[in-house]
């Protein structure tokens, strides 16, 4: 019997045959292609969408933290250090770096630009990295470093979506949706599934923890820095606890007497999250308070209690995992670096390198890396070619265009191999020359992980089974400790 088949397989008997009108030839037909449509749901599915569910097989993590950096940071001056580039710098890029390529703002015959930055290695693992990110060079024997990372789109909304959903196009669902739908939660005060910010929207904006066809129960819920932490978390003023009580229970009768009568479960959504609603007024208030930590660990993480920053959602992550939720996505902005590379990315690597390092060696610290799968990365990579203006001074300020056909992410605990680099690039950080990892294959390796087989975890939606990784996808067994 397959796990998983669409919401509306959840109806009760009498809904169906109400609903259906057809006669009991119809449904002996329907029997015999999905038998399992036939049984009756349990009350605990309709009464909490979000139960628990059995994995496929033995996970080896069970929850995820995703740190991603919008705008797609430049792994050659991060993590992909290319001395070849050197002898080239300035240099015309080969021809075959252009020549039926597309590039978002690349015109003409670009030159070949060098990083400015020095790189090492660390630890036992000799993972090299750049001096923009001194804090995680701490932890690289805990890092698992893929370096032959490729995705099929090149501008930031399309390449966001194809990472998050599975497919550039808006109205699919969003990976953290596909793991709570595959697995549920074992948290009952907390969603499932948690996003925090530090900058602005992504170009793909809330579509990226969007539950698209899924339903509504698997939607990401946004956390906020300041003010409410969820928006209407508080009662309207003049209203008590108890006013709040009297409301939901009314509500909450009318609700299951609905739900009795259609068996929708976009009605068992509303019942859950009414209810999850009253029960966050108590504890997030008291989760996002960070002020409770210690004084070592704000330290640790360079956060800042009552501030909005990268640090903090750092540690809030942590928090949110301890708690039961099942998925925490960071977003941080401002990784576009078309121009000024070498002042902008330091300065967003100050931003993180900190808050990311805690991260890694809190959980391991607290026994909780073994489990937590931590992810880092951008929806694409950078040029090996050097992005200017014209005009005074162009020089100085070189950027990088957006490059769909190599980079880098990193990933920590959760059953990856430590210390392991994975993949490589050509000598000029053009294109994958060992061990290729496509984003469907990443998606399909992080699924298994979390006890998920990326073929089995489908949805029927208008006459097509789906998944996450759409037609394609392989497991990356090179990354599985």
């Amino acid at each position: 019997m397959q796990l998983f088949t669409e919401h509306w397989q959840n109806a009760t008997r009498r809904a169906f045959l109400r609903r259906s009108g057809l006669g009991l030839g119809a449904i002996a037909l329907r029997s015999l292609l999905h038998r399992e449509l036939t049984a009756a749901p349990s009350q605990n599915s309709i009464q909490n969408p979000l139960a628990p569910h059995p994995s496929h097989f033995p996970a080896r993590a069970k929850r995820i933290i995703y740190l991603h950096m919008v705008g797609a940071p430049s792994q050659l001056d991060l993590f992909d250090h290319k001395p070849a580039l050197q002898a080239y710098d300035g240099k015309p890029c080969p021809d075959a770096f252009i020549q039926g390529k597309r590039f978002a703002f690349l015109r003409g015959h670009p030159t070949l630009a060098a990083s400015r930055f020095n790189f090492a290695r660390h630890g036992r693992s000799g993972h090299e990295i750049s001096e923009l990110l001194p804090h995680l060079a701490k932890v690289a024997d805990d890092l698992t470093i893929v370096k032959s990372l490729h995705t099929d789109e090149f501008n930031h909304a399309p390449a966001q979506l194809f990472l998050h959903t599975g497919f550039g196009r808006l109205g699919r669902p969003s990976f953290g949706s596909w793991v709570t739908y595959g697995l549920g939660s074992e948290n009952t005060d907390l969603p499932a599934y948690v996003v925090l910010l530090s900058g602005p929207l992504a170009g793909a904006g809330t579509s990226l923890w969007s539950p698209g066809f899924l339903p509504s129960v698997h939607q990401g819920v946004q956390f906020r820095s300041s003010g409410e932490p969820v928006l209407f978390l508080n009662n309207p003023e003049g209203h008590s606890p108890t006013d709040r009580r009297q409301v939901l229970d009314t509500v909450q009768r009318l609700n299951q007497a609905q739900l009795a009568d259609v068996g929708d479960p976009e009605i068992a959504t509303r019942i859950n999250q009414y209810e999850m609603a009253f029960r966050m007024q108590t504890s997030v208030p008291e989760l996002m308070d960070i002020s409770k930590e210690s004084p070592a660990t704000l330290d640790l993480y360079g956060a800042r209690p009552g501030r909005a920053s990268f640090a903090n959602n750092c540690l809030l992550a942590r928090r949110l995992i301890e708690r039961g939720v099942r998925i925490v996505q960071l977003y941080d902005a401002d990784w576009d670096h078309h121009a000024n590379l070498a002042t902008s990315l330091p300065r967003k690597c100050q931003d993180v390198d900190q808050g990311m390092a805690a991260l890694v060696t809190d959980l391991k610290q607290r026994g909780l890396l073994d489990d937590t799968l931590v992810i880092w990365g951008g929806e694409f990579g950078r040029t090996p070619m050097g992005q200017t203006d014209s005009g005074a001074g162009a020089a100085t300020k070189v950027g990088r265009d957006h490059h769909k056909d190599a980079f880098t992410m990193w990933l920590a605990g959760g059953g990856v191999k430590p210390g392991v680099t994975y993949g490589q690039t050509d000598d000029l950080g053009y294109a994958v020359a060992a061990q290729p990892v496509h984003v469907h294959d990443l998606n399909a390796t992080i699924l298994h992980l979390m006890g998920l087989d990326h073929q089995r975890l489908t949805y029927r939606y208008q006459g097509r089974d789906f998944r996450l990784t759409d037609v394609h996808g392989k497991l990356v067994s090179g990354l599985l400790a």
